[in-house]
C-alpha cells in the first residue's frame, strides 16, 4: 500500500520533474534558444510580470487588510451583511470579469458610447481597459477575498480583545490599528498576498485576452506558435521557480499564524466588542465595503446578464441552449471525474499517513511515515503550479519518451485525450483535496484509533466503519471545492483537451477572443453560478 502511494505520488510529480529536468537536457541548440529569449523577450516578460505581480500583491493587501479590518473591528450600518458579501468576487474568475468590463468600458461600449452622446466628445474618454492596469485592477477584485479571508480569520481571533485591552490601557483608535490589530493580522495577510500572487502568475485568460507580455503567455506562444519545445520549458522553468518562492512565503506565514488562535476567555470576549462608528467614519467603512462587492461581483454580473438579454433579443435561432447543454455535459462530466478521484486519492494518502504516525515501530515505519511525508508535501505543491506549467511538464516528457521508444503509444493515450487532461487536473487539484482531508482528520482524536485497534479492527473497518463516516463533511467539501477549481481552469484544458470536446470556460475564452462577447455571456455566467456554491457554504461556515 505504502509503495503504491508513493508511486502515484511520483507520478503526480513528473509534470514538475520534467520541466526542471529540460535543464539537464541542454545541449547547442537549447543554449543558443536560451541567449535569444534572454536578448529577447524575456526582458520583457520578467518587466510584465514582476510590474503585474507587485502591483496586484500591493493592491490586494491593502483592499484585503482595509476590508478585513473594518468589519472585524468596527461596528457600522451593513457590517453583519459585508462579512459574506466581500467573499463573492472569489466566484468571479478574472477572466469572465475582464470580458464583462472589456465590453462597458471600451471605446465602442455602451457606457463611452452615452458619454461621448451626452457631452458631444470625440475621442476616448479614459485608456483601454485591456492594458497592464486594467489587469492590475481586475486582479485586485476578483482577488481580495484571499487577504480578506485569512486577515479577517486572525483578527476575529483575539484583535478585539486587544484592542479593548490596549484601549483600556489609554491607547487611542488609529494607535490600537496600527500597533495591535494590523501587527496581530501580518501573517495572514502575507499568505493571502502570496496566494493572491500564486493566482496571479498562473492566469492564462487575462493574460492573453489583455495582449499582455507575462511569462504564462510567453510559455504558450512558445508552444504552440512557435512550436519550440524548449524556449517553453525554460520559461516554465523560471516561471516555476517564483511560484515555489511564494509558495515558501505563504507556508512560513501561515506557521507563524499559530499564535492568534488561542481564544480570549468568556469574561474578556464579553467585554470586547467591536469599537462602534458613526457619522462621517460609519460612511466611510460602508463605501469601502460596498466598492469591492459592487466592483467585483455585481457589476461584471449585471453586464453579463445584459449581454445575455441581448443575445437572446438579437439572436435569428435563440440562444445556443443545445451546444450549451453539450459545453456544460462536457464540463460536468470533467469536473466529476477530477473530484471523485482526487477525494479517492486524498482519502487515501491521509488514510495512510495517519497510520504511519500512529501505528508504525522501528526504523521501518520510521522510514515508511517519512516516505508517506514526502509523498504529501509533493502532491501539495501541485495547487501551486500553473496550468501552463502542468501542460508543459506532462507533454516535454511524453516527447522525450515518444522519441526514444516510437513504439509506445504514449502520445496517443496522454495527448488529446480525456485521460491526459484528468492526470493533469489531478496534479493541478489533488493538493485541495488532501487539505479538506487533513483539515477533516485534525478533528478526529488519534485515541479513536487506538480504540478501535484494542476492539479487534482491521485498517478496512477502521476507514469504512469510522473514519469515512466523520470525513464525510470534509470529503464533500473538498470534492466540491475541486469540481469548481476544474471548472474554472482554462490554461492546461486549453492545451491538452480532447478535439470536439470544448468546456465551458475554453468556449468563453475563445469566444471573447473573437470579439464576440454576447455569445460568451451564457458560459460565463454559469461559470460565475457554479463558482458560488463554494462561497456560500464558506460563508455560511463564518457566520456559524
Amino acid at each position: 500500500m505504502f509503495r503504491l502511494i508513493t508511486l502515484v505520488c511520483l507520478l503526480l510529480a513528473v509534470p514538475v520533474l520534467g520541466v526542471l529536468g529540460s535543464w539537464f537536457a541542454m545541449d547547442a541548440q537549447a543554449l543558443a534558444i536560451l541567449q535569444h529569449q534572454f536578448a529577447t523577450v524575456l526582458p520583457d516578460y520578467t518587466r510584465s510580470s514582476l510590474l503585474l505581480a507587485t502591483s496586484v500583491g500591493l493592491g490586494v493587501a491593502l483592499l484585503g487588510g482595509a476590508t478585513a479590518a473594518a468589519v472585524s473591528l468596527f461596528q457600522f450600518p451593513g457590517r453583519r451583511w459585508f462579512e459574506w458579501a466581500l467573499l463573492l468576487p472569489m466566484a468571479m474568475p478574472a477572466y469572465v470579469a475582464a470580458y464583462a468590463y472589456t465590453d462597458v468600458l471600451q471605446y465602442s461600449g455602451a457606457l463611452q458610447t452615452w458619454l461621448r452622446a451626452l457631452t458631444g466628445a470625440q475621442g476616448a474618454l479614459w485608456p483601454d481597459v485591456r492594458s497592464l492596469p486594467g489587469a492590475v485592477a481586475l486582479f485586485v477584485l476578483c482577488l481580495y477575498p484571499y487577504v480578506y479571508l485569512l486577515t479577517r480569520t486572525a483578527l476575529n481571533e483575539r484583535g478585539v480583545a486587544l484592542m479593548e485591552a490596549a484601549r483600556m490601557l489609554g491607547a487611542g483608535t488609529l494607535r490600537r490599528v496600527f500597533k495591535v490589530a494590523l501587527p496581530l493580522a501580518r501573517p495572514a495577510l502575507a499568505a493571502g498576498v502570496a496566494l493572491a500572487l500564486m493566482e496571479t502568475l498562473a492566469d492564462y485568460g487575462v493574460g492573453s485576452y489583455f495582449g499582455l507580455n507575462t511569462f504564462t503567455t510567453g510559455i504558450y506562444k512558445a508552444w504552440l506558435v512557435m512550436n519550440d519545445r524548449f524556449a517553453a520549458a525554460q520559461l516554465a522553468s523560471l516561471l516555476l521557480i517564483v511560484v515555489a518562492g511564494l509558495l515558501w512565503l505563504e507556508r512560513r506565514a501561515q506557521a507563524r499564524m499559530r499564535f492568534v488562535t488561542a481564544r480570549p476567555g468568556a469574561l474578556q470576549a464579553a467585554e470586547a466588542r467591536p469599537l462602534p462608528l458613526r457619522g462621517g467614519a460609519a460612511l466611510l467603512a460602508f463605501v469601502l465595503c460596498a466598492l469591492p462587492v459592487l466592483l467585483g461581483f455585481v457589476v461584471p454580473v449585471a453586464v453579463l446578464a445584459g449581454l445575455l438579454w441581448q443575445e437572446a433579443q438579437t439572436a435569428e435561432l435563440g440562444l445556443p441552449l443545445a451546444r450549451f447543454a453539450q459545453w456544460s455535459w462536457t464540463s460536468f462530466k470533467l469536473a466529476g471525474l477530477a473530484a471523485a478521484l482526487a477525494v479517492a486519492m486524498a482519502l487515501t494518502l491521509a488514510f495512510a499517513s495517519r497510520l504511519g504516525q500512529g501505528g508504525s515501530q522501528g526504523a521501518k515505519g520510521r522510514g515508511k511515515g517519512l516516505l508517506l511525508n514526502l509523498a504529501t508535501r509533493v502532491v501539495s505543491l501541485g495547487y501551486a503550479v500553473p496550468g501552463a506549467v502542468i501542460a508543459v511538464g506532462i507533454l516535454l516528457p511524453l516527447g522525450w519518451l515518444q522519441q526514444r521508444w516510437p513504439e509506445l503509444p504514449l502520445s496517443a493515450v496522454m495527448t488529446g485525450t480525456v485521460l491526459g487532461l484528468i492526470y493533469a487536473y489531478l496534479v493541478r487539484f489533488s493538493a485541495v483535496a488532501l487539505q479538506s482531508i487533513d483539515a477533516g482528520y485534525a478533528r478526529i482524536a488519534p485515541s479513536v484509533d487506538e480504540t478501535a485497534r484494542m476492539l479487534g479492527a482491521s485498517r478496512a473497518r477502521l476507514f469504512l466503519r469510522l473514519h469515512a463516516p466523520l470525513l464525510a463533511r470534509s470529503s464533500l467539501a473538498a470534492a466540491l471545492l475541486v469540481f469548481v477549481d476544474v471548472m474554472k481552469e482554462l490554461p492546461a484544458t486549453l492545451v491538452l483537451r480532447p478535439f470536439n470536446s470544448d468546456t465551458l470556460a475554453v468556449v468563453a475564452y475563445q469566444l471573447a477572443r473573437d470579439e464576440r462577447l454576447s455569445e460568451a455571456a451564457l458560459p460565463s455566467i454559469a461559470i460565475v453560478l457554479v463558482g458560488l456554491i463554494p462561497v456560500l457554504m464558506l460563508s455560511r461556515s463564518m457566520r456559524r
